[in-house]
């Protein structure tokens, strides 16, 4: 009966992609862009690599431009992305181009698929794997889950390196510093928080703030920025580009 065949060819073929992503070279926790780039250049290197989303539909915070108005800009360095990913831009002014949010974010994910990334979405990632005083991976769950209060236990995913692409509230190394009582690399050894907007401050120090923040635990995006203190940049998103890109560069040089 088809209808049987329906879920069996959803079920058996959904468990095998789950089963081939239990042990990773980098897991990326969060779906922003940022984290969509890094996955499509570390898949892209032959790397092995999923990525984790709460949501139903991963992407952050491009989809919706800016207060929904779905448009956004992105400036002249990080430009080369968005040829690479052929995404359609207008030139506007003083070096800043403006594209559709949602063609943006719909190019990121498609190439970062068949780059050779999974992405997994409804996933929320609720703790590491801390081995030996370093991250070793992540911890699981249905979002839904979490997010009745249910009593379930999660599942874990073994990675050589994990990014925390999780926005403002970066979640892992708050996690991270919290839970084990470790330092990270930054000013005071913990998770700082972001500043008020500064668009040029901003847009370079996410970039400058993108890097191993603890032994296999690396940041990008909004997450860099939370992390090391640094200002929020409101919609221009040159800076999530361009440091995704630099997440994958570090990680790429050191596993391959």
């Amino acid at each position: 009966m088809i209808e049987r065949k329906v879920s069996q060819g959803i079920i058996t073929t959904y468990f095998n992609k789950l089963e081939r992503n239990l042990d990773l070279d980098v897991a990326i926790v969060g779906g922003g862009p940022s984290g969509i780039v890094a996955a499509y250049y570390l898949a892209k290197a032959g790397l092995k690599v999923a990525q984790f989303d709460r949501k139903l539909s991963p992407g952050g915070g491009m989809w919706g431009g800016a207060m929904m108005f779905n448009q956004i800009v992105v400036q002249e360095e990080a430009l080369h992305i968005i040829k690479e990913f052929d995404i359609n831009y207008d030139a506007y002014d003083n070096n800043l181009y403006v594209m559709d949010s949602v063609e943006s974010t719909s190019a990121l994910l498609y190439k970062a698929v068949h780059a050779g990334a999974t992405i997994f979405n409804c996933y929320s990632v609720e703790d590491v794997i801390f081995k030996n005083n370093e991250v070793s991976g992540v911890v699981v769950n249905w979002t839904p889950v979490l997010r009745e209060g249910m009593h379930v236990d999660p599942l874990n995913i073994m990675a050589k390196c994990v990014i925390d692409g999780t926005g403002h509230d970066s979640e892992m190394c708050r996690t991270v510093a919290r839970k084990n009582g470790i330092r990270l690399a930054t000013d005071t050894g913990d998770v700082i928080g972001e500043r008020s907007l500064d668009v040029v401050s901003g847009e370079e120090e996410v970039v400058n703030g993108t890097k191993e923040i603890y032994p296999n635990l690396y940041v990008c995006g909004m997450a860099a920025s939370a992390v090391s203190g640094t200002p929020r940049m409101g919609p221009i998103f040159g800076g999530m580009l361009l440091s995704g890109k630099r997440v994958a560069d570090l990680i790429i040089k050191r596993l391959k």
